[in-house]
């Protein structure tokens, strides 16, 4: 389990496919010494296992349904991911509880100001809305957020500096216009 606070971000250092799945090495930002071999860590919200560990580079195997579900199907060497640790049953729950179980894939349609905040929508399957609910939890790339507006097929997040400067989010732009 996950709470959707973004613990820090990371690089895709590399990418070995594996038959239909791959193997990914992620260099963190952060100091991995706490973490070892097995241990769950959300990568863009995907829940994977670390396969090897060494200073601040991790890899993970990532399966065929994994890469098809997610964001990681069509990731790239370069690119920067959320990273977060799994939560410890000791620690504050921060956030919203966020299995690490990705459900689909959005499209990020639309970006605009609005005061302090990043106000984006996303387009989604109606077959994904219909199980969200206006001021629910909604994770977008393993980041916990609120749902301001939801319809058939579309919602919106309100996004605050803090997020966006911290996480992958406050990076992306629309692709629809």
């Amino acid at each position: 389990m996950f709470t959707g606070i973004i613990e820090g971000l990371g690089t895709i250092a590399a990418i070995q496919p594996s038959g239909a799945g791959s193997r990914m090495v992620i260099a963190s930002d952060f100091d991995l010494q706490d973490s070892r071999i097995g241990d769950s860590i959300a990568v863009n919200g995907a829940c994977l296992t670390a396969v090897t560990r060494q200073n601040r580079q991790f890899s993970v195997d990532v399966s065929p349904e994994t890469l098809k579900r997610t964001v990681l199907g069509k990731i790239k060497i370069g690119e920067r991911v959320n990273l977060e640790r799994a939560l410890k049953l000791s620690d504050r729950l921060d956030g919203h509880l966020v299995s690490g179980h990705v459900d689909g894939v959005g499209i990020l349609q639309e970006r605009k100001t609005l005061s302090n905040a990043i106000i984006i929508t996303y387009r989604v399957p109606s077959a994904l809305t219909r199980y969200m609910i206006e001021k629910g939890s909604v994770a977008v790339d393993g980041t916990s957020l609120t749902i301001n507006r939801l319809d058939a097929t579309t919602f919106d997040v309100s996004i605050i500096p803090h997020t966006a400067a911290l996480t992958t989010i406050g990076r992306k732009k629309s692709v629809m216009r």
